[in-house]
Protein backbone atom coordinates (compact mmCIF):
# COMPACT_ATOMS: atom_id res chain seq x y z
CA UNK A 1 0.00 0.00 0.00
CA UNK A 2 1.38 3.43 -0.91
CA UNK A 3 1.80 6.31 1.54
CA UNK A 4 -1.33 8.16 0.40
CA UNK A 5 -3.46 5.01 0.73
CA UNK A 6 -2.10 4.39 4.24
CA UNK A 7 -2.86 8.01 5.19
CA UNK A 8 -6.38 7.82 3.76
CA UNK A 9 -7.10 4.60 5.67
CA UNK A 10 -5.89 6.12 8.95
CA UNK A 11 -7.83 9.32 8.34
CA UNK A 12 -11.00 7.40 7.46
CA UNK A 13 -10.72 5.34 10.65
CA UNK A 14 -10.19 8.50 12.72
CA UNK A 15 -13.12 10.27 11.05
CA UNK A 16 -15.37 7.29 11.80
CA UNK A 17 -14.20 7.08 15.45
CA UNK A 18 -14.61 10.80 16.08
CA UNK A 19 -17.77 11.35 14.04
CA UNK A 20 -16.11 13.93 11.78
CA UNK A 21 -17.17 14.87 8.26
CA UNK A 22 -15.42 13.77 5.09
CA UNK A 23 -14.62 16.83 3.00
CA UNK A 24 -12.95 17.57 -0.32
CA UNK A 25 -10.75 20.13 1.42
CA UNK A 26 -9.38 17.49 3.81
CA UNK A 27 -8.66 15.24 0.84
CA UNK A 28 -6.86 18.04 -1.03
CA UNK A 29 -4.83 18.89 2.07
CA UNK A 30 -3.98 15.22 2.63
CA UNK A 31 -2.77 14.81 -0.96
CA UNK A 32 -0.64 17.96 -0.76
CA UNK A 33 0.74 16.98 2.65
CA UNK A 34 1.79 13.49 1.60
CA UNK A 35 3.13 14.87 -1.67
CA UNK A 36 5.25 17.45 0.17
CA UNK A 37 7.25 14.69 1.86
CA UNK A 38 7.87 16.28 5.21
CA UNK A 39 8.90 19.19 7.42
CA UNK A 40 6.24 21.42 5.95
CA UNK A 41 4.86 24.52 7.68
CA UNK A 42 1.21 25.55 7.58
CA UNK A 43 2.13 28.35 5.15
CA UNK A 44 4.07 26.03 2.83
CA UNK A 45 1.26 23.49 2.82
CA UNK A 46 -1.32 26.23 2.22
CA UNK A 47 0.56 27.37 -0.91
CA UNK A 48 0.64 23.78 -2.20
CA UNK A 49 -3.05 23.17 -1.46
CA UNK A 50 -4.15 26.42 -3.08
CA UNK A 51 -2.75 25.24 -6.41
CA UNK A 52 -5.61 22.72 -6.64
CA UNK A 53 -8.09 24.25 -4.17
CA UNK A 54 -7.63 28.06 -4.24
CA UNK A 55 -10.46 28.77 -1.79
CA UNK A 56 -8.73 26.89 1.05
CA UNK A 57 -7.66 29.15 3.92
CA UNK A 58 -4.86 28.98 6.46
CA UNK A 59 -7.24 28.20 9.34
CA UNK A 60 -8.59 25.17 7.47
CA UNK A 61 -5.07 23.87 6.81
CA UNK A 62 -4.10 24.43 10.45
CA UNK A 63 -7.19 22.64 11.80
CA UNK A 64 -6.75 19.79 9.33
CA UNK A 65 -3.11 19.30 10.33
CA UNK A 66 -4.27 18.99 13.95
CA UNK A 67 -6.70 16.28 12.81
CA UNK A 68 -3.83 14.54 10.99
CA UNK A 69 -1.76 14.58 14.20
CA UNK A 70 -4.67 13.13 16.19
CA UNK A 71 -5.17 10.46 13.49
CA UNK A 72 -1.52 9.40 13.61
CA UNK A 73 -0.80 10.63 10.09
CA UNK A 74 1.43 13.56 11.00
CA UNK A 75 3.96 14.49 13.64
CA UNK A 76 4.37 18.09 14.74
CA UNK A 77 7.93 19.31 15.18
CA UNK A 78 9.48 22.60 16.23
CA UNK A 79 13.06 23.05 15.08
CA UNK A 80 13.69 26.36 16.82
CA UNK A 81 12.76 28.67 13.94
CA UNK A 82 9.51 29.77 15.58
CA UNK A 83 7.09 27.79 13.45
CA UNK A 84 5.65 24.32 13.72
CA UNK A 85 6.50 21.89 10.94
CA UNK A 86 4.72 18.68 10.13
CA UNK A 87 5.96 15.42 8.67
CA UNK A 88 4.17 12.21 7.73
CA UNK A 89 4.54 9.36 10.24
CA UNK A 90 3.01 6.55 8.26
CA UNK A 91 5.44 3.65 8.52
CA UNK A 92 7.31 2.19 11.43
CA UNK A 93 10.27 4.32 10.54
CA UNK A 94 12.45 6.41 12.74
CA UNK A 95 14.89 9.12 11.88
CA UNK A 96 16.61 11.94 13.69
CA UNK A 97 17.27 15.51 12.58
CA UNK A 98 20.20 17.84 11.97
CA UNK A 99 19.08 21.48 11.71
CA UNK A 100 21.17 24.35 10.36
CA UNK A 101 20.42 27.44 12.46
CA UNK A 102 21.67 29.75 9.68
CA UNK A 103 19.61 28.51 6.74
CA UNK A 104 16.99 26.36 8.58
CA UNK A 105 17.71 23.35 6.37
CA UNK A 106 16.61 20.11 8.04
CA UNK A 107 18.60 16.96 7.30
CA UNK A 108 17.18 13.57 8.28
CA UNK A 109 19.56 10.83 9.36
CA UNK A 110 19.52 7.32 10.75
CA UNK A 111 22.43 5.89 12.69
CA UNK A 112 22.31 2.49 14.42
CA UNK A 113 25.27 3.40 16.65
CA UNK A 114 23.45 6.50 17.97
CA UNK A 115 20.29 4.44 18.52
CA UNK A 116 22.18 1.72 20.41
CA UNK A 117 24.03 4.26 22.57
CA UNK A 118 20.78 6.01 23.52
CA UNK A 119 19.39 2.68 24.67
CA UNK A 120 22.54 1.95 26.68
CA UNK A 121 22.40 5.34 28.41
CA UNK A 122 18.70 4.94 29.21
CA UNK A 123 19.24 1.43 30.58
CA UNK A 124 22.11 2.65 32.76
CA UNK A 125 19.67 5.12 34.30
CA UNK A 126 16.94 2.51 34.78
CA UNK A 127 14.79 3.73 31.90
CA UNK A 128 13.18 1.74 29.11
CA UNK A 129 12.97 3.87 25.96
CA UNK A 130 9.47 4.08 24.49
CA UNK A 131 10.16 6.90 22.06
CA UNK A 132 12.52 9.80 21.58
CA UNK A 133 13.28 12.81 19.41
CA UNK A 134 16.87 13.53 18.56
CA UNK A 135 17.55 16.98 17.11
CA UNK A 136 21.04 18.37 16.62
CA UNK A 137 21.37 22.09 15.92
CA UNK A 138 24.41 23.54 14.15
CA UNK A 139 25.51 25.52 11.13
CA UNK A 140 26.36 24.35 7.64
CA UNK A 141 30.12 23.90 7.41
CA UNK A 142 30.12 23.64 3.62
CA UNK A 143 28.85 27.14 2.95
CA UNK A 144 28.97 26.73 -0.83
CA UNK A 145 26.64 23.70 -0.52
CA UNK A 146 24.21 25.46 1.82
CA UNK A 147 20.95 26.03 -0.08
CA UNK A 148 20.20 29.39 1.52
CA UNK A 149 23.64 30.80 2.26
CA UNK A 150 24.32 34.09 0.43
CA UNK A 151 26.58 33.33 -2.55
CA UNK A 152 28.25 36.73 -2.84
CA UNK A 153 28.80 39.57 -0.42
CA UNK A 154 27.16 37.64 2.39
CA UNK A 155 28.20 36.61 5.82
CA UNK A 156 31.62 35.15 6.53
Amino acid sequence: MDRLAIARARLDAHIDREGLKRTRQRESILEAFIGAGGHVSVEELLRAVQQSAPATGAATVYRTLKVFVEAGIAGERNFGDGQARYEPILEDEHHDHLICTDCNTIFEFEDPVVEARQTEVATAHGLTVRSHRHEIFGTCTLREACPRWPKAGGRS
